[in-house]
């Protein structure tokens, strides 16, 4: 598949990484000659100096036979204007596009985007879904992950191991065993930074990050077994009022009553028309997250749970540690820098949302071939959980889970047949047209396609 990313940021890079490895044709534009040269040396991709929504540019990065584009730069009205010149100018079937000026993304200019005008094949805004991201780990205060997936008949959470979890120290494959009644799979398992995908002889340690999934009705029960018996928050304090905050503030007014809002924006006008813009009973106070005046004004002392996320990482980090001192008793911090994450997992920082990695998970649901309805990354380029469908004639339904010769590194978690949520073991047979979630280390996602492949068409 040949792909052209414009922009080399965070996300570009990302995206320009996890698809090098499936020996995809990647060319990446960037108007920084350091982070164009920075793709070529560090990835085995083609990094170009140039302005991504001119056409010169875009045929020199070989737009006439490409695949797909996908645009991040930092301007909307660049990634808009390059979707357009890919469309009419040279035809690439398949246009992505980040948008993040919320004037964009209001409902009445919803047309905008389509076919018939500027002919975005795909509009990410991720800001948006940071924010959704955000408020769905509200509802469940003792997961670090949280994600519906199969139309919400399943999750795939993140849990921490601790020392009060039944489950440490105990094989993987007696826990059906132990807890028969729980429907639940581990999908990963982080273990002093380094992930793998374990197996039934596996034991969960104290401190693990596990990710795995698991029946939506059994969430309460199944984050209970590793320790965890928070109440969801009453009281939420939220340190700025920038794209995020505003949107998260919304989802949490919207669809969690009874949740009391404070939110902190050191910008007098903005905090002016987002106190305008919101319910009288959320309260915006102008000022510093890291001044101890306007924290004790805010009351994040009470509050169950603080959201730091301003535009600065620093910022978020202290204001995190500020509050938790304070006696707030969750933090959810927004880091962009991934440097930053080894170093603040130590600090009691309880979430760390990475921007990136939500971006990147939400474009690579439209980038994997198929009848792809999730992707969700796992770790640092460690791996990706996809659901998807099963199609009639692809080697996935060909006999038994056990025959169909699933590599080391890949596992099927889940399947849901109409209402039914199934934890499949090697003799359970998938069927046509089930929902599938499965968990592939990233050198296995090329091996994933085929499994699922029916023809040119993949899942």
């Amino acid at each position: 598949m040949k792909v052209i990313i414009c922009g080399a940021g965070q996300v570009g890079a990302s995206i320009a990484r996890h698809l090098a490895q499936e020996d995809n044709d990647i060319t990446v534009i960037d108007t920084s000659t350091e982070l164009a040269q920075r793709m070529d040396e560090s990835h085995d991709v083609r990094g170009m100096v140039g302005y991504a929504s001119h056409p010169d540019v875009l045929a020199q990065a070989g737009a006439r036979d490409a695949d797909m584009l996908i645009a991040v730069t930092h301007s909307d009205e660049v990634n808009i204007v390059a979707c357009e010149v890919a469309n009419s100018v040279f035809n690439i079937p398949l246009r992505i596009a980040r948008i993040r000026k919320q004037a964009y993304l209001r409902p009445e200019w919803s047309t905008m985007f389509s076919a018939e005008h500027l002919a975005i094949s795909v509009v990410i805004s991720p800001e948006v879904e940071i924010a959704h991201s955000i408020a769905r780990r509200l509802r469940s205060p003792g997961a670090f992950e949280m994600l519906p997936l199969a139309e919400g008949k399943v999750h795939l959470i993140g849990v921490h191991c601790t020392t009060s979890s039944p489950l440490l120290n105990t094989p993987l494959r007696r826990l059906t065993e132990m807890f028969p009644d729980v429907r639940a799979a581990v999908l990963a398992v982080f273990r002093d930074g380094t992930g793998f995908v374990p197996k039934g002889n596996d034991m969960l340690r104290l401190g693990d990050d596990v990710h795995l999934v698991c029946r939506t009705a059994d969430i309460v029960r199944v984050v209970s077994l590793f320790g965890h018996t928070e109440a969801p928050a009453r009281r939420l304090v939220i340190a700025g009022g920038g794209n995020v905050g505003f949107n998260l503030a919304q989802v949490v007014e919207r669809h969690m009553r009874g949740i009391s809002i404070k939110m902190i924006e050191s910008n007098a006008a903005r905090a002016e028309l987002i106190s305008r813009s919101l319910r009288s009973s959320t309260v915006v106070l102008n000022g510093d997250a890291l001044d101890n005046e306007i924290l004790e004004e805010a009351q994040v002392g009470r509050a169950e749970t603080i959201v730091a996320v301003t535009n600065d990482d620093e910022t978020n980090v202290f204001a995190s540690l500020l509050a938790k001192r304070a006696g707030c008793e969750r933090a959810i911090t927004l880091l962009n820098k991934t440097s930053y994450a080894p170093i603040v997992a130590g600090l009691g920082m309880d979430v760390v949302v990475n921007p990136s990695a939500v971006t990147v998970s939400s474009i690579l649901r439209h980038v994997r071939r198929g009848r792809v309805a999730a992707v969700q990354t796992i770790g640092d380029n460690f791996g990706e959980v996809v659901e998807a469908e099963a199609l009639e004639t692809s080697r996935a339904v060909s006999g038994p889970i056990g025959s169909i010769g699933l590599p080391p590194g890949m596992i099927i978690g889940a399947l849901v047949r109409g209402n039914e949520v199934i934890i499949p073991t090697s003799q359970t047979v998938i069927q046509p047209h089930d929902r599938v979630v499965v968990m592939a280390t990233a050198d296995l996602v090329r091996k994933l396609e085929k499994l699922f492949a029916v023809g040119l068409e993949f899942f």
